[in-house]
């Protein structure tokens, strides 16, 4: 169940924090598209029944989620709070991962 999943929480809050930001249009539209997909592909990553299968989405959303930290960086003056939130999600999906 989704609700009970402190990975996906996280990652929830992660993209509205990541959609309330003021960037440039290109980066905030490629952070939101990001954001999303570490929400989806935890989601999506749950729901499957082999364990491999399940590392193989956990491994997309932490791709994706440091796709997210680099587009942060490249704002120039990223939110340090939001980038501990990101670390915290990526030592999560790492513990998923292995």
């Amino acid at each position: 169940m989704l609700k009970n999943f402190k990975t996906f929480q996280l990652s929830v809050q992660f993209y509205h924090q990541c959609q309330a930001l003021h960037l440039k249009h290109h980066l905030k539209d490629q952070l939101v598209r990001a954001s999303s997909s570490v929400v989806l592909n935890v989601a999506e990553g749950n729901a499957k029944a082999s364990l491999k299968d399940k590392k193989k989405f956990f491994n997309i959303a932490y791709a994706s989620l440091k796709e997210c930290e680099a587009i942060l960086y490249l704002s120039q003056k990223p939110p340090q709070a939001l980038l501990l939130h990101a670390d915290h999600i990526g030592g999560c999906l790492y513990k998923l991962m292995h």
